[in-house]
């Protein structure tokens, strides 16, 4: 496909997304023990939405059910899912393997919102897991920091059935997540922990493959794509672009639904012209000019001697990084 239709392609999409998805996290009454087992102690948390394509509605929809819970308290955000499976299993023991070339339930944060400088976590059914951070997207230059770390992360794993075990018939896996505040550091730019009432970027994924058996052994399919299911649709095949993840209300009170981001549509005008300087860049080698691309929409374009720009729009500004946040 030319690469003029793909970034036209891409336009349309970033155009046609929908607010993403909210949850209201409650504070849990006591500390939540991690076991796997999502008990009575997650009484208080209401369940997300069933995952979705992430590509959206338009896709089929997935073919096993997955919900997530959260809470939170003065040490920890918990997290908890429920994966339907037919067949529990994976290879990946290593601690920062590529868990997803198994199976897998991944986390991302951006506690700020301004979609740089957010936290990955992911993990498998044999409760083997990945932590990293990245300071941008990878599309605007960011790179993975392995080195980056959970100390006092707490993890437990569920097997409703039989792990690596293809005799039989299996109902899933279900997991528990306990991330320290601490854990976020400075890169949170956001109180730790959180106040009632503020609002982080979250989103889920669980990544699904094709298996088949060798020698007594499960094993992806060779040559199979992998099945992406989130909780908020990213419109596209990619989890790393921040601006897209649901939001996630922390509250000391009872809590109802999560009210939305007014902000919301700005936002949405300030990122479709952010991709189309984005496709300028792409053949051009620069940025473009107020001149040969008017931002319209009252947005106003700044731009720096260097070249460098911001476009800014009812006290929000996005720069030529996608990062985005108050003027």
């Amino acid at each position: 496909m030319p690469l003029i239709v793909l970034l036209l392609l891409t336009l349309a999409a970033a155009s046609a997304q929908q607010q993403p998805n909210g949850y209201v996290c409650h504070r849990a009454s006591k500390p939540i023990r991690i076991d796997g087992r999502i008990d009575a102690q997650w009484n208080n948390a209401p369940w997300t939405s069933l995952f979705v394509d992430i590509e959206g509605d338009g896709k089929p929809k997935p073919r096993f059910r997955t919900r997530a819970r959260m809470l939170w308290d003065d040490r920890y955000f918990y997290i908890a899912a429920e994966l339907e499976e037919p067949h529990v299993w994976g290879t990946l023991t290593a601690h920062d393997s590529v868990i997803f070339n198994d199976n897998d339930f991944e986390v991302f944060v951006d506690p700020n919102g301004d979609s740089h400088e957010y936290f990955e976590f992911e993990m498998n059914a044999l409760n083997t897991g990945w932590d990293l951070f990245l300071p941008k997207p990878y599309k605007d230059g960011g790179s993975a920091d392995n080195g980056w770390a959970i100390p006092g992360l707490l993890t437990a794993v569920r097997v409703n059935g039989t792990l690596n075990n293809p005799a039989d018939v299996d109902q899933g896996w279900t997991l528990e997540i306990a991330i320290p505040w601490s854990a976020f550091g400075k890169a949170a730019r956001m109180p730790l922990p959180p106040k009632s009432g503020d609002t982080w970027r979250v989103n889920f994924s669980r990544v699904e493959w094709r298996h088949e058996l060798h020698e007594g052994k499960y094993r992806r399919v060779p040559g199979t794509k992998e099945d992406n299911w989130v909780w908020s649709p990213q419109g596209r095949v990619n989890m790393h672009l921040p601006e897209y993840w649901g939001y996630v209300e922390f509250t000391t009170g009872k809590g109802g639904a999560f009210a939305g981001d007014s902000t919301w549509p700005v936002r949405m005008k300030l990122q479709a012209y952010y991709e189309k300087q984005f496709a300028f860049h792409k053949t051009n080698r620069r940025w473009a000019s107020a001149a040969e691309l008017p931002p319209g929409g009252g947005i106003v374009l700044h731009t720096a001697d260097d070249g460098l720009w911001r476009a800014c729009a009812q006290g929000l500004c996005i720069r030529e990084d996608a990062k985005i946040g108050r003027d």
